[in-house]
């Protein structure tokens, strides 16, 4: 799913081309995109471009007489910067936003369409859709904590709820905390004082560095490969490939359609955590350390 960062890439890239631009056409090829009945979508047509803005992980299109075009891509939901008019070809292909100067498409991948369509009026509509989570450059420490210690849940959980911190999913809660050098699985309530200074200045510095790098990306072109896999990411999606800190591998946990990548040398003292699937098969057999991992290796 697009992320922070990525829905600033995403902004940045679509400034230049349609702010002040009139959407000249919706085309929707699936009729179960759209979630909202009122306003109609029709509304917005002929209407210029005057506002773009992040709600969490939604990109929202403001357009003259306070309409509000709201896209929600969820896991498989992408966009793309087409020429004027561009038809909307095969089965991923969801819907366009005809502009002057070319049409800016939704695709989807998979057979779980997820991605949604909202027209709202109003800023006080716009913030129904808004889970609430805090913006994480806004605040001081104070602030980030409490709203990580209202529950006590693990971290991984804290940090991807969207009612907590805005815009942060699997991809960049996994860098933030090998960065900070936490275990996914530690509980708020149990951190000490100079781990929650660390996690707030790992979460800042993970987040700064990928939105400057993707916005220098969209800069230069559409971001048409948005990806939660990228080669230069710490650990996220590099399960059994070496830490860039200390050269162990990395580990994971596995649970549903999701995965939590993560060191054990770095973030949990050498400790493997459990992987569900794995460890309910090994019982008493699963390796709890890493040396007792290659011990099992050698078997």
């Amino acid at each position: 799913m697009p992320e922070l960062p990525d829905i600033a890439a995403y902004i940045t890239a679509l400034e230049p081309r349609i702010m002040g631009q009139r959407i000249e056409q919706v085309r929707l090829a699936s009729p179960f995109l759209l979630r909202t009945t009122l306003p109609p979508i029709k509304d917005v047509e002929g209407r210029p471009v005057r506002e773009l803005r992040r709600i969490g992980k939604r990109i929202a299109i403001g357009v003259e007489g306070d309409l509000w075009v709201v896209l929600h891509l969820m896991i498989a939901g992408r966009l793309h910067w087409r020429p004027p008019q561009a038809k909307l070809a095969g089965r991923k292909s969801l819907a366009a936003f005809d502009f002057p100067n070319g049409s800016l498409v939704l695709t989807e991948a998979g057979t779980k369409h997820r991605a949604s369509l909202s027209v709202f009026v109003g800023a006080e509509a716009l913030d129904s859709v808004d889970p609430g989570g805090i913006d994480v450059f806004a605040g001081d420490l104070n602030s980030f904590r409490d709203a990580l210690t209202v529950e006590n849940r693990t971290l991984k959980r804290a940090l991807t709820d969207p009612r907590i911190l805005s815009g942060i999913g699997n991809a960049y809660s996994d860098e933030i905390l090998h960065a900070a050098q936490l275990s996914p699985v530690a509980l708020t309530h149990k951190l000490k004082p100079e781990e929650w200074t660390r996690l707030l200045a790992a979460t800042r510095d993970t987040l700064n560095l990928w939105i400057d790098r993707l916005r220098t990306e969209a800069e230069a072109g559409f971001p048409e490969k948005v990806t939660a896999f990228r080669k230069e990411m710490a650990v996220h999606g590099r399960y059994g490939e070496p830490c860039p800190r200390c050269g162990e591998k990395i580990q994971r946990i596995r649970y549903a359609d999701n995965e939590t990548n993560y060191c054990a040398r770095c973030q949990t003292g050498g400790k493997l955590l459990a992987d569900r699937s794995l460890s309910r098969l090994l019982k008493s057999d699963w390796p709890r350390t890493l040396d007792a991992l290659e011990s099992l290796k050698r078997r």
